[in-house]
């Protein structure tokens, strides 16, 4: 296969192929074989009938269209990998020419967007600030007031509703008069912002079986964004009484005999979640580090895509104001994406199985999906190798942190080893993988970053 790259701009390139007979073949053959299986011919059974009837009878440029439509992904595929491309997005593919006899070549051109060339800044001498991993009192009494909530009991209250009550609502709105939707029955925590905007307010202030009337846009249905006067009726209201806070709590609620004994491993819980804040902030402060130092185009097109593929699931395509925020949106996260393979790349990431099973099985409980039909579904739809991306992407910061001096509000050093590992981790991690696997799989323990583009070979040529 001979391959040409012509750089159209700084994240768009056209390559031009040329695919010889010998690599056709193949693809020519399997489309004789499919259309003999398809087609009545008398005098012939299916899947018997010679290529030269199939000539005669449909036409040698169908069995070549055929042909190039089965083939193209692959050939595509080929000609980026050999020329090193970085594709992000769907390629625009034209042939141009069509081999129509058995000497000929096909060549075709493939217009896509890449990931665009820059220097990614030294690391060397960086110093990242996070807050201090410091447990206060107040720390504790309130993961403590989380568990008593977990235990508490809701009773009525003769008394306006104030925010944190439960109340149970009535509620209908209408749009011009005519009623549009309507719940019963309903109890929801004043404070919680989960119904419709403006019903905290409405509901504070409110004593049972008393009603109120507000104007909100609703938040779903056939009438989405629209105004409607909303009419609620407060039920009931209710309050969460807690348990007492002491030893009998603490034998309730955890494996510990007494208050001293719980609160002193929920000081430790607030300590591990404090630590792990920490590596979350370096991570992301690491981050934005590396934006600030750098400066690179973002393909349009991969954004447009995607803004349409978001407004599209919305039904929200004519909402200009709404796209100029996805499109903003869609930016930063492609930027970040860019940024990070880069990095990926740089730091010669690979993704062992291990830590991409871990990472597939964590998004499967997010989706509450069983996790080998996630994985099964993902592998289905071809949606493997992103999510290999997803966890280079986030092995890449982690190793890179490594480089970088990390301290907190008082200029401590701040130690991160348990969340960025180091190389010797690394190394025994391969080792004892390739020990499981054995020597003939040893190629399949580690997906290199690189495999993990966002490429697409699904574009159908036309002969």
């Amino acid at each position: 296969m001979k391959s040409a790259v012509e750089t159209l701009d700084p994240t768009k390139v056209k390559l031009t192929v040329e695919v010889e007979q010998s690599e056709l073949a193949p693809s020519i053959e399997h489309a004789y074989a499919h259309i003999a299986e398809q087609v009545n011919i008398p005098g012939f059974r299916k899947g018997k009938v010679p290529p030269r009837i199939i000539d005669q009878r449909v036409g040698r440029a169908a069995v070549l269209e055929h042909a190039i439509n089965e083939g193209m992904p692959g050939f595509y595929r080929q000609a980026a990998s050999e020329a090193e491309l970085r594709p992000l997005g769907q390629p625009e593919i034209e042939v141009t020419e069509v081999p129509l006899d058995a000497e000929g070549s096909l060549h075709f051109t493939a217009e896509v967007e890449v990931r665009p060339e820059f220097e990614l800044p030294s690391l060397e001498g960086v110093k990242l600030s996070v807050a201090t991993a410091q447990v206060s009192d107040e720390d504790v009494a309130t993961r403590l007031d989380a568990l008593r909530e977990r235990f508490g009991t809701l009773v009525g209250v003769d008394r306006p509703a104030a925010e944190g009550d439960y109340v149970v609502i009535d509620l209908r709105a209408t749009i011009d008069g005519e009623e549009v939707d309507s719940v019963s029955g309903v109890s929801y925590q004043i404070g919680s912002g989960n119904m419709l905007e403006g019903l905290d307010e409405a509901l504070t202030g409110l004593s049972a079986d008393e009603t109120t009337t507000f104007t909100a846009p609703l938040a779903g249905g056939d009438h989405e964004g629209k105004d409607a006067e909303v009419t609620v009726t407060a039920t009931s209201v209710k309050q969460r009484e807690l348990p007492e806070a002491d030893d009998e709590f603490a034998e309730l609620a955890s494996e510990f005999d007494t208050l001293e004994e719980l609160e002193a491993d929920l000081r430790n819980q607030v300590a591990e979640s404090k630590v792990n804040d920490q590596a979350v902030e370096a991570r992301d402060a690491l981050l934005a580090h590396l934006l600030a130092a750098v400066d690179f185009p973002v393909p349009a097109g991969a954004v447009e895509a995607e803004v349409h593929r978001h407004l599209e699931g919305e039904n929200r395509l004519e909402d200009e104001e709404h796209r100029a925020e996805v499109a903003d949106q869609a930016t930063e996260a492609l930027r970040n994406q860019i940024l990070l393979d880069s990095l990926a790349e740089k730091l010669e990431i690979q993704v062992a199985q291990n830590e991409l099973l871990e990472y597939l099985v964590g998004a499967s409980r997010q989706y509450n999906m069983d996790p080998n039909q996630f994985i099964q579904t993902l592998d289905q739809n071809g949606q493997i190798p992103a999510m290999v991306g997803e966890v280079a992407r986030s092995k890449s910061l982690a190793v890179a942190l490594r480089d970088v001096e990390v301290v907190d509000g008082e200029g401590n050093a701040v130690d991160l080893s348990d969340f960025i590992g180091s190389e010797e981790d690394d190394a025994a991690d391969a080792a004892a993988e390739a020990a499981e696997a054995g020597d003939a799989a040893d190629d399949a323990t580690a997906i290199p970053a690189e495999d993990a583009g966002t490429e697409a070979t699904d574009e159908k040529a036309k002969a």
